[in-house]
């Protein structure tokens, strides 16, 4: 069965950094991130298909940066000069052929092949 586990959660303040691993158990051709916090929708953070191409939110772009390393099924999710409003549970996801563009749209996130249990994050002011 496929598995994703996020890691690298944590708290930190305003400013900060934080780096969170999605560990998969096979090959994805397209990962992201999403996040989601109380009383909100969930939201498109990053998305990374298989040769590299990305697309960012624009409320991350210049301080999140999405990776992956395909030879240890692991994807990446650097994020820098942290704010409060980043803090949300983030979740990990991956497809076998969705495209990035259009990842993060309601109806095609809520089809994607796997999803990770989530990691917190959380940022004080």
């Amino acid at each position: 069965q496929a598995r994703l586990e996020e890691s690298g959660g944590g708290s930190v303040q305003t400013g900060g950094s934080l780096r969170l691993s999605c560990s998969a158990s096979r090959v994805w051709y397209s990962m992201g991130w999403f996040r989601q916090s109380p009383g909100k929708a969930r939201e498109g953070v990053a998305t990374i298909d298989s040769s590299g191409r990305t697309e960012y939110a624009d409320s991350v772009k210049g301080r999140f940066t999405i990776s992956r390393d395909n030879a240890k099924n692991t994807l990446y999710l650097q994020m820098n000069s942290l704010k409060p409003e980043d803090s949300a549970m983030y979740y990990c996801a991956a497809d076998r052929t969705t495209e990035i563009h259009g990842f993060f749209e309601y109806g095609v996130a809520n089809a994607l092949d796997a999803w990770g249990q989530g990691t917190l994050v959380s940022v004080s002011s």
